[in-house]
Parts: structure tokens; C-alpha cells; sequence
């Protein structure tokens, strides 16, 4: 306010330009120089002029008020169209095998945003680092009521596979965990139990990070828990088999994680209508 009188020594425009009262203004002026403790705007009813005080506060704050207004003004999330920098935490599997190609085809969309991916397993503090959103495998019991969280896909499903190769070798099992086969599996299942196993079951491989054992079943390694976004690619194009067949293994599904205070960003609006509208629920099937 006081910057605006001093460019234009009139209070009426200043508060036309403020878009307020005249009065307004003016209690505005006094209480800023009943705060420095001097006078800064001398006034008469003819005229109105800065004082030495007024003018010399006036060279040292006026570049720091434009610059202030020079980037409120440049703030992405002031266009219409989103802009920035998106910042995204995502599983290693997700962002390996279904992320890539949404974020390309986001970016085409929004040729303003810049995308920064993190992927790790962990569930990221999302406020702490930095993130606009993170993509989790299952939410769980979500207790932190600073997220919003949106489903994506209810639940997936794993299933077991192996290599044509390894099939031709061993055999198809007849039950999970059938002696004479290798058997590739999360940890995950292990540690919660979701596995119907006999006492004796040992598999060859433990492992947390589904692209591994994806890996390692397509290098004929054995018999692979996997979810069926991951293994879908590969039975395309003949490296993978599906075995025993119709058995598989309910898993979480899959949600995104967002702040819930203030206005929400263009750039997290755009990413995430994206985002479910792009994925196939029938791919976690």
C-alpha cells in the first residue's frame, strides 16, 4: 500500500488501484508510520509528497515489492494450463512396466510440466519429501487425514508362471508347491501368510521386487508369483507360460496419494484424471 501511494501521490488512485476505500488506505499509511515512528507521506489538502524518511523507505522497499508481485505472478499454478514441476513417488514394478508411457503422454498433453520420478518400495512421508503425489501399491488402513486417497484399481492378482523352457524341462505343477519345481516368491506373501503351503515348501528364490523374479522365471529359473501387469508383456511374446491354472492370490490394489490442504494443483489435477483414465484394470486381473 505504501509503495502504490508513494508512485502515485494521490491516495484516491491508490485506492482505486487497490481496488478499496480511500479511507482504507489512509489508516493504512498512519499505521504503518505509527510502526516506524516517524512520518512518511507528508499531506496537505492540495497536495501529497513523500517525506525524506518516506522516500529513502521507498528506494529500499519498492524492488523488493515488484519482485514479490513479478513472481506471484509467474507462479505456475496461476496459468490456466498446468505447469512446474510434478514430482511422483511410485513402486519399482509400477514405474517400470506401466508409468513410463502415461508420463510421456502426459507430458505431451502439458508441455509445461516437468516430471520428477522417485520409485521406491517404502511408503514415502509424501509432505516431507516434497512430493505432489504418490502412487502405493495398497494403501491399507490409511490413518493420516493430511492425504487424500483415491483408488485406482480395487484389488490385483497374482499368479504363477514360468518359462516355456522350464516348463518343457520340468513339467507343469500339479499344486503350489509341489516337490521337483522351483519356486520364485514374494516375500511379502511369505511374511502375511497368504500362501497355502505344505510344511515342507522351500522355495529356490525370496525376494521383494516383482521384476526380479519376473526376471529370473524368464531366465527359466522356476515357477514366478507375479502380478499379472508384470507378466502380461512377457506371455505376449512367448517367454512366459501361465501355469497352474486358474490358481492365483488376491493382492492389494493399487491408489494414489495426494495432499488434502489448500487448492489443489492443476498439474495433480491433470496427472491423476490422467492416470485412471489410463490404466486397464483388466491389466491386474
Amino acid at each position: 500500500m505504501f509503495v502504490v501511494v508513494a508512485e502515485t501521490l494521490s491516495f484516491s488512485e491508490s485506492a482505486r488501484r487497490l481496488g478499496t476505500a480511500t479511507a482504507t488506505v489512509s489508516r493504512g499509511i498512519s499505521a504503518l508510520e505509527e510502526a516506524v515512528g516517524t512520518e512518511l507521506i507528508h499531506r496537505t489538502t492540495r497536495d501529497v509528497s513523500l517525506s525524506t524518511a518516506g522516500a529513502t523507505l521507498y528506494e529500499r522497499v519498492a524492488p523488493h515489492v515488484r519482485g514479490l508481485q513479478a513472481a506471484v505472478r509467474g507462479l505456475p499454478e496461476r496459468q490456466e494450463d498446468p505447469a512446474g514441476s510434478l514430482r511422483i513417488s511410485a513402486p519399482y514394478a509400477f514405474g517400470a512396466t506401466l508409468l513410463g508411457p502415461i508420463v510421456a503422454r502426459f507430458m505431451a498433453l502439458y508441455p509445461d510440466v516437468q516430471v520428477e520420478a522417485d520409485f521406491t518400495n517404502r511408503n514415502v512421508d509424501i509432505v516431507a519429501g516434497g512430493f505432489d503425489l504418490a502412487i502405493r501399491a495398497d494403501a491399507g488402513a490409511q490413518r493420516d487425514s493430511s492425504l487424500t486417497v483415491r483408488r485406482v484399481v480395487q484389488h490385483g492378482w497374482l499368479h504363477y508362471y514360468a518359462s516355456p523352457s522350464y516348463v518343457t524341462r520340468r513339467g507343469s505343477p500339479r499344486a503350489l508347491g509341489a516337490a521337483g519345481h522351483n519356486w520364485l516368491v514374494s516375500n511379502l506373501a511369505l511374511q502375511r501368510r497368504l500362501l497355502d503351503l505344505p510344511k515342507s515348501f522351500k522355495p529356490r528364490i525370496v525376494a521383494n521386487d516383482f521384476l526380479f523374479l519376473c526376471n529370473a522365471a524368464r531366465a527359466h529359473a522356476g515357477i514366478a508369483m507375479l502380478p499379472a501387469f508384470i507378466a502380461g508383456p512377457h506371455i505376449s511374446t512367448g517367454e512366459l507360460v501361465r501355469v497352474l491354472g486358474t490358481a492365483r492370490l488376491r493382492a492389494g490394489g493399487l491408489v494414489l496419494l495426494y495432499p488434502s490442504s489448500g487448492q489443489l494443483a492443476r498439474k495433480v489435477v491433470a496427472f491423476r484424471d490422467l492416470l485412471i483414465k489410463s490404466i486397464k484394470k483388466d491389466a491386474f486381473e
